[in-house]
């Protein structure tokens, strides 16, 4: 089915269901349900039926889901089936713990070129990539042809960051900055910023 027809909520829980599925593939499980899955992950069986359904039928009555088959088709779906490079734009004490978090590079995201305009950091090296002049960032995204991106510079630099990546050619963003991009039509932004989701969460507390 073409992405443009799958609601982007639908897309937004399938990481959630492949990250439960290597779990148990890690630890040998060969089948599922999904009221195993949901169970799992809080979320209703039916719900993740119609989910999957948007892409074709993985289930087999009364067996459910062979664990290593519908992991490999989710991979494929999100196309995290490949090694995608990425630009680190920022490389302050967040830049820096992106930088060294492996997550990304386990999961098939590699952090290929690291920017930053401060001179005293441009230059240092990183899990062997050395921090470039964002002077040259999209010469060498260009270049790189990277399509990620992850902002962590502060906010009032983050348009004009996003801006510069735009223009390079980068169609995926990934935004610490505490601010909402302005971004064409075509180019996907994510943003992660824990402070709203402490303060959506103190609304909650006693």
């Amino acid at each position: 089915m073409a992405a443009s027809t799958v609601p982007d909520i639908v897309i937004g829980r399938l990481p959630l269901y492949l990250r439960a599925l290597t779990m148990m593939s890690e630890a040998g499980q060969e089948y599922t349900s999904s009221h195993e899955l949901g169970q799992q992950l809080g979320i209703g069986s039916a719900q993740i039926r119609k989910d999957l359904s948007h892409f074709g039928e993985f289930g087999k009555q009364g067996t459910g889901y062979e664990v290593n088959f519908l992991k490999e088709q989710l991979a494929k779906i999100l196309k995290v089936d490949r090694d995608w490079p990425v630009a680190l734009v920022g490389f302050g004490d967040l830049g820096q713990a992106i930088a060294h978090y492996g997550g990304f590079a386990a999961k098939g995201f590699h952090i290929q070129a690291i920017f930053d305009n401060d001179p005293a950091k441009i230059g240092q090296e990183v899990n062997g990539k050395q921090v470039q002049d964002i002077a040259r960032l999209s010469e060498i995204i260009r270049q790189q042809q990277i399509k990620i991106a992850i902002i962590a510079v502060p906010a009032f630099a983050a348009q004009a960051v996003a801006d510069q990546l735009v223009e390079a050619g980068v169609k995926a963003i990934l935004n610490y900055a505490p601010i909402t991009l302005k971004v064409p039509e075509g180019v996907r932004v994510q943003y992660i910023d824990p402070v709203v989701h402490l303060q959506w969460m103190a609304y909650y507390l006693e």
